[in-house]
């Protein structure tokens, strides 16, 4: 049974920094497409980042480009979300995910994911 675990939210100011991590147990990494999603109350979860299966490929929501950065320890089997330049509005749930697809492309959408974490909390005063 694959298992994601998110760790690293928590409360920042505006232009602060974080890293989350996604822990995966019960399956490669390197096996899986691995996705990043974020819910804020009231609205849809939507798509931040992606990383393709085989590493090569990453995709961003364009909200994020240029100051989220994703990443994976293939050794840690983990995955990484460097936020920089944190914004009110990048408040929100996140949530990592994980795909036993191995398409050619980046996965982007939720409905593509088999395997979700709990989620952490990220909150960005003004």
């Amino acid at each position: 049974q694959v298992q994601l675990v998110e760790s690293g939210g928590g409360l920042v100011q505006a232009g602060a920094s974080l890293r989350l991590s996604c822990a995966v147990s019960g399956g490669i990494i390197s096996h899986y497409s691995i996705g990043w999603f974020r819910q804020a109350p009231g609205k849809e979860r939507e798509f931040v980042a992606g990383l393709r299966w085989s590493g090569g490929s990453t995709s961003y929501a364009d909200s994020v480009k240029g100051r989220f950065t994703i990443s994976r320890d293939n050794a840690a089997n983990t995955v990484y979300l460097q936020m920089n330049s944190l914004k009110p509005e990048d408040t929100a749930v996140y949530y990592c995910a994980g795909s036993r697809k191995m398409p050619v492309v980046v996965l982007t959408t939720p409905g593509e994911y088999d395997y979700w974490g709990q989620g952490t909390q990220v909150t960005v005063s003004s």
